[in-house]
């Protein structure tokens, strides 16, 4: 895909996006990191008072970028977090939960500008910074390199992060090439410099 970004443009996540953004979702992180069932809670747990987090990218009619986050108190505090050492509280932050870009355009702004459009999003709703979980095997470690490139500090890394999803629930991870062992990278992102 030879798309120039100035032909880029952008819109909400919407329910009618559903097969487009599972299957890129899965293409970019692994069989079944994305289903219907999930897909419906993502996009439920992005929206809070008329205002949407999730974002999409597409060059003309192709989707290139999602990015799926979280409202505030629309995302659950697990034994993955590391509250003590946030910044600000967990009612002031919204969780990144999902970040994908076409392999054939990376590189291009599209992940950047999908996360700017979800932090003014968050903004809207008192968020002062975001918590993601970054998949450090990524390409490259790609995944962090971008988020911190945006602002991202390292708090912690938590191995086996998407082991449980992995067993249970049919996830697939493209680096482990079935079970996942991977480690997430928790990372906020303040929101000073947007």
């Amino acid at each position: 895909m030879n798309t120039a970004t100035d032909s880029i443009h952008y819109r909400e996540l919407t329910a009618a996006d559903e097969a487009a953004v599972i299957v890129l979702a899965n293409q970019v992180h692994g069989a079944n990191y994305l289903t219907e069932v999930s897909f419906a809670d993502y996009l439920d747990r992005g929206q809070q008072d008329g205002v949407n987090l999730n974002w999409l990218a597409f060059a003309g009619e192709q989707l290139v970028g999602v990015r799926l986050t979280f409202a505030p108190g629309r995302w659950d505090i697990d034994s993955y977090c590391t509250p003590a050492a946030w910044p600000v509280p967990a009612s002031q932050m919204c969780y990144f939960k999902c970040a994908a870009v076409d392999d054939s355009i990376r590189g291009a702004g599209i992940g950047r500008n999908l996360l700017q459009r979800s932090i003014a999003a968050a903004q809207q709703l008192g968020c002062r910074a975001g918590l993601a979980h970054i998949w450090m095997q990524s390409p490259a470690n790609s995944a962090f390199a971008y988020f911190s490139r945006c602002g991202g500090k390292l708090i912690k890394e938590h191995p086996g992060r998407w082991h449980e999803a992995s067993v249970h629930d049919g996830y697939h991870c493209l680096v482990c090439d079935g079970i996942c062992y991977c480690t997430a990278g928790e990372m906020i992102l303040p929101f000073d410099n947007y």
